[in-house]
């Protein structure tokens, strides 16, 4: 089950599960080791669907601690820390932090989570490329876009990398299609930020990269 681990970013983009709001703060050591610290809250209306008879195996996100574990241990190199889940009103939160022993169980997690990772190095530069949304053929539906812009207004997605050199961030395409994108950019920790709604129906993709 791939998939139970995924970092919801490829279904909420596309879409598909636009009540979920997530964060991942990934820090790299020099040797290669590092952290990843989880964050989501899934709309407890999404959650819900998911324990209707016929609907078990969907959708595939991983509401507890087990699932994580049964996950990350087809992951050599990947451990479960810590885990936390309470609900509020309307959402589901869930916290996690994951340790990795090296930059290929990184990327392996973060395959499975954006379906696209990748870290290369040329000329001593270090380059780390997630894809946020596939590029596609055919957009949304305009109507559908608009429904999905007004369900995920509270509701975002955010990455941050922490190295040990200095970091810069930038999106493929530019960001001004996006208006809640948010790049920063700050000596050692660079993050990207942009709300659900507006990443509805980007038919070009969205690619982040991340350079060191």
């Amino acid at each position: 089950m791939k998939k139970t681990i995924v970092f919801l970013v490829c279904l909420a983009a596309a879409g598909l599960n636009s009540c979920i709001g997530a964060s991942a703060d990934i820090s790299i050591q020099a040797d290669g080791s590092g952290r990843i610290a989880l964050e989501y809250r899934v709309s407890q209306m999404l959650e819900s669907l998911g324990r209707l008879d016929g609907n078990r195996s969907w959708p595939a996100i991983p509401t507890g601690r087990a699932d994580f574990e049964r996950s990350l241990a087809r992951i050599p190199g990947m451990r479960l820390r810590s885990f936390s889940s309470r609900e509020n009103r309307t959402d589901l939160l869930t916290r996690v932090v994951l340790d990795f022993s090296d930059t290929n169980a990184l990327l392996a997690f973060l395959g499975s989570a954006f379906g696209q990772a990748s870290l290369t190095n040329e000329n001593n530069i270090n380059l780390l490329k997630l894809v946020l949304v596939q590029p596609s053929s055919a957009g949304l539906n305009a109507d559908l876009v608009s429904l999905l812009r007004q369900v995920s207004t509270d509701y975002e997605i955010s990455i941050s990398l922490s190295v040990p050199a200095n970091v810069t961030v930038s999106a493929i395409p530019d960001t001004v299609s996006i208006p809640s994108a948010r790049l920063s950019s700050q000596g050692r920790k660079a993050s990207f930020t942009a709300g659900l709604g507006d990443l509805a129906g980007l038919s070009e993709g969205l690619i982040v990269e991340f350079k060191w």
